[in-house]
């Protein structure tokens, strides 16, 4: 029998593929992990809990394919762009932006639907609107959205997002001041359900320019909040192919060195057509440095342009290879010094990509392979290579890969949304020879199956944290559901009472409750809720809201999740030789924590028992501490399941799990 005492002190190769249980030997397995769920690598080595997300409405029409596309004017001014069927919303700093003229509501009955009376609102049934109530009498009139009905000219009743009636008959009366409604601000668009995940976009300042195969070029502009316009530019050109007629429009767009560069029409796929520099709207060609130019790709095959990706060189993806704009002499663009060559023959979806630092990064055509496009060698004696970066992990994508969005900050993650609405991130440090994979299933269930992401974008804040905003698929109290929800901060501070660890969920704080509300997107569900830092009971939010058992000051309330890791078969060594095969059994491990409030250890999802942080002298509705240093556990596990360690989290509570120091016997047989 030999002792061993392994340490497993990093896991910055995240979740790997099962096909590699057998390779010990490698330097990937020791820092890989089996299963890695609702979890994130930290370039540091350990790995944290994700956070939860925070609902912010519904879609306008969660019947039919929404989609989300980001808008950036500065750090101060970023926006979440809701595209369905025809129309667009916007969200600003988690709101939903209104058009800005609100009714005053003077009257409103008690009655099992009761009558608004705003004086000539102008709103039709089914407009969706968004109420405040400052505190003019009937309280239990929550601000949040709902939809008009049953209008006439001064009066309307109003419906929740599922359609019920709301019923004031027993609300307190109505002062006649101090509820006011305004409209959800809305724009039409051109783009149908069916063509929105086919729009392609590129920003300049306040402008953006939005491309589709079926659709004339458009332009996107802000003026303000609320001021949002569509137009068709117009073009000047001088020469054929066109970037103006029909069945002739670009599908892909970028600026590229002051130039804007569309590519890829119906008839002409592998052709970009280069503005004028610094004049987007000038296309007219020539032999001066700033004239325009026209470029279309030889090659033996009809191999579609799919992506324009612009670092300090054109990275160019199209259905069949890898393509870099270069010039002759190595200076810009021009006319006379373009120069087009090929560098690797994968090819790519189609799809955005996302780029990191100097790195593209890009979906190989099947969508099962995710591939890092990026210069080696020396500067100018080098070349262009793509190797794939899910090879380790090649079973987290095989349903395939639809988008991806980056977060920079506070952590470099690579979101993926896969086509069966699984999540997947991407801790991805180049520099430090960084790439982990996890996956992440967010709280609640579409039909019989888990929630579904739709669209995922990222977005930077003033906070210097950037945001995730997602589309989230769900049936809610027997309805299909997409909500636009957002990816709470990973830095909550230094106690629980500001920790989110909840999914579509809603965060109070304020004065004494023993109840809460405002939680309709919920209706039916049974949620997560922790009050004041501390674990509570789940609840069933009915009629919008919830009890509990008691008062509370602060809390966070929504759909729960578990997050879990699962290390791969431990190798201890034996005296003669590798561990594996071997009866072994783990009779104790220390497992190193970070900020961490409640978990649970054993050999699966099956034998976890429960550390525990909470002593006898804690009061049992506060919160305990935050705790950072090592547990030690008796490990239940026997000899023939005893060579992993299993950790997770179920309460809606941080953990960070820096390390694992497993104690075990191995028999040589």
């Amino acid at each position: 029998m030999a002792r061993s005492a392994p340490a497993l002190s990093t896991f910055t190769a995240g979740e790997i593929s099962p096909r590699l249980e057998g390779r010990v030997t490698i330097e990937k397995y020791r820092e890989g992990l089996a299963n890695l769920t609702n979890m994130i690598v930290q370039p540091h080595g350990g790995v944290t809990r994700r956070p939860g997300t925070q609902f912010l409405g519904e879609v306008k029409a969660s019947a039919n394919v929404t989609r989300l596309i980001p808008f950036q004017f500065k750090t101060s001014d970023t926006y979440a762009l809701e595209f369905g069927n025809q129309y667009m919303r916007i969200y600003r700093n988690g709101l939903q932006i209104l058009v800005g003229s609100s009714k005053a509501i003077t009257a409103i009955t008690k009655a099992s639907a009761g009558v608004f009376t705003a004086s000539s609102h102008g709103y039709s049934d089914g407009d969706e609107i968004a109420l405040v109530n400052t505190g003019g009498g009937m309280t239990q009139l929550q601000s949040r959205n709902y939809k008009i009905a049953n209008k006439t000219t001064n009066t309307f009743e109003l419906t929740d997002l599922f359609g019920v009636a709301l019923n004031t008959t027993n609300f307190s009366t109505y002062s006649g001041s101090g509820v006011v409604v305004d409209k959800i601000y809305e724009v039409t668009t051109p783009y149908t359900s069916a063509q929105i995940n086919d729009v392609r976009f590129a920003q300049s300042a306040d402008v953006m320019y939005l491309v589709h195969p079926s659709h004339a070029v458009r332009t996107l502009t802000r003026t303000d909040h609320n001021a949002w316009a569509f137009a068709t530019p117009t073009f000047t050109e001088n020469t054929v192919p066109s970037i103006v007629g029909s069945n002739n429009y670009p599908s892909v767009v970028t600026f590229f060195e002051q130039r804007l560069v569309f590519a890829a029409s119906n008839t002409n796929p592998q052709t970009l057509w280069f503005s004028k520099n610094a004049q987007y709207l000038d296309f007219t060609t020539g032999t001066a440095d700033n004239d325009a130019l026209i470029y279309t790709i030889a090659s033996n095959k009809v191999n579609a342009i799919r992506y324009l990706s612009a670092t300090r060189i054109l990275n160019i993806g199209t259905s069949g290879g890898e393509y870099v704009l270069t010039t002759t002499n190595g200076s810009p663009v021009t006319p006379t010094s373009t120069v087009i060559r090929k560098y690797s023959n994968y090819g790519c979806i189609n799809a955005e990509v996302v780029q990191v630092a100097d790195v593209t990064l890009f979906a190989q055509r099947g969508a099962r392979k995710v591939r890092e496009f990026r210069y080696v060698g020396e500067v100018d004696v080098g070349g262009y290579t793509a190797p794939d970066i899910t090879v380790l992990a090649e079973h987290l994508t095989e349903g395939g890969i639809k988008e991806f969005a980056f977060q920079q900050e506070p952590e470099s993650i690579v979101w993926a949304r896969r086509d069966d609405g699984t999540l997947l991130g991407l801790t991805y440090r180049r520099e430090e020879e960084i790439v982990a994979w996890h996956k992440h299933v967010l709280g609640g269930v579409f039909g019989t199956g888990q929630a579904r992401v739709e669209s995922i974008i990222s977005l930077p804040t003033d906070s210097g944290e950037d945001e995730l905003y997602m589309i989230v698929k769900r049936t809610i109290n027997g309805q299909t559901k997409q909500y636009v929800e957002v990816m709470k901060t990973f830095d909550f501070g230094n106690d629980t009472t500001s920790a989110f660890f909840v999914d579509s969920g809603l965060a109070y704080s304020g004065s004494s409750v023993s109840s809460l509300s405002g939680l309709y997107h919920l209706e039916g569900q049974s949620v997560s809720v922790l009050a004041n830092g501390a674990t509570h009971s789940a609840q069933t939010a009915t009629s919008g809201g919830i009890s509990l058992n008691f008062a509370i000051t602060s809390a966070a309330v929504g759909l729960g999740y578990t997050s879990e890791m699962q290390t791969l078969r431990i190798e201890a060594g034996s005296s003669d030789g590798t561990s594996q095969g071997k009866p072994k059994r783990i009779h104790d491990v220390t497992i190193r924590l970070h900020e961490t409030v409640g978990a649970e250890v054993g050999t699966d999802e099956n034998n976890a028992d429960r550390i525990f942080f909470r002593d006898s002298s804690m009061d049992m509705n506060s919160a305990v501490p935050l705790f950072t240093g090592d547990k030690d556990i008796e490990f239940p596990g026997g000899f023939e399941e005893g060579d992993r360690i299993y950790v997770r989290q179920t309460q809606p509570l941080p953990i960070t799990v820096l390390a694992l120091y497993p104690r075990m016997n191995t028999y040589d047989v």
